[in-house]
């Protein structure tokens, strides 16, 4: 295990040493939103019966920081390493494929939870109430950043330079954060965008997340649970064996 540790020790202290771009500023980001959607509609929007747009508003706030920057972890490493050439040195040790998967995917995970207690600790004065069921909480707290860190490291293996990372990130990544129902409910939209937010597995990170608060959800914990659970599985399962393959790190 020392290979690993060692690996996951890097990882952390990688974007623990620019602390205040890689957390405070996401922090921020976060917060601005919450001024601004909350000042523009929280008296005109209630999601869920008895509960105000300004709590509705932030847990999916905290989730969307939680999963951009797990994926931004893992994907922003790699890149690194890859285009300055020093991903020799992380393949020349006898690590093996889980090893290398298991510390970028945890160190990602571990940055996107940092994040998201910022983003609760700076919003908590804005009513949200105590996690009526925290279990759930941090279930997808764990699953949402799990399943975009390991997103981050496929994205880091296929991708050859900091553009093709951006466009991933831009036409892939935000699209499936920002339409996933984190500024509304999917109960207020027409039938055929409900299905479509459907087949987003962010929106189930996010209304997972939201049952843990409030107790209320646009679909069952379960299924959000089993969606998100199943996602993880099948990408973890691909980023396992492009590394076992040396897909665009080997060869």
């Amino acid at each position: 295990m020392q290979g690993f540790l060692t690996l996951f020790k890097k990882e952390i202290l990688r974007f623990w040493k620019v602390a205040f771009q890689t957390v405070a500023a996401p922090v921020l980001t976060a917060l601005l939103y919450q001024l601004i959607f909350s000042h523009v509609l929280s008296q005109h929007v209630e999601a869920y019966p008895g509960v105000s747009y300004t709590a509705f508003l932030i847990p999916g706030l905290v989730m969307m920081s939680m999963a951009q920057n797990a994926f931004a972890n893992s994907s922003s490493s790699l890149i690194q390493s890859k285009i300055t050439g020093n991903i020799v040195f992380l393949l020349l040790p006898p690590l093996s494929a889980l090893e290398f998967f298991a510390a970028y995917l945890l160190a990602a995970v571990v940055r996107g939870l940092v994040v998201g207690a910022g983003v609760l600790l700076v919003t908590a004065g804005f009513g949200l109430p105590l996690p009526s069921n925290p279990l759930w909480v941090l279930i997808f707290a764990m699953l949402g950043c799990g399943v975009l860190g390991t997103l981050g490291i496929i994205a880091g293996i296929w991708a050859d330079k900091f553009d093709q990372l951006a466009a991933f990130q831009n036409f892939i990544i935000m699209p499936l954060t920002f339409l996933s129902g984190v500024f509304y409910s999917i109960a207020s939209l027409p039938p055929l965008w409900k299905a479509v937010s459907h087949l987003n597995p962010v929106f189930y990170m996010i209304d997972g997340f939201r049952y843990g608060f409030f107790g209320q959800a646009d679909v069952s914990p379960w299924l959000a649970a089993s969606v998100v659970g199943g996602s993880f599985l099948l990408l973890s399962a691909w980023a396992l064996h492009l590394l076992r393959s040396g897909y665009k790190l080997r060869q």
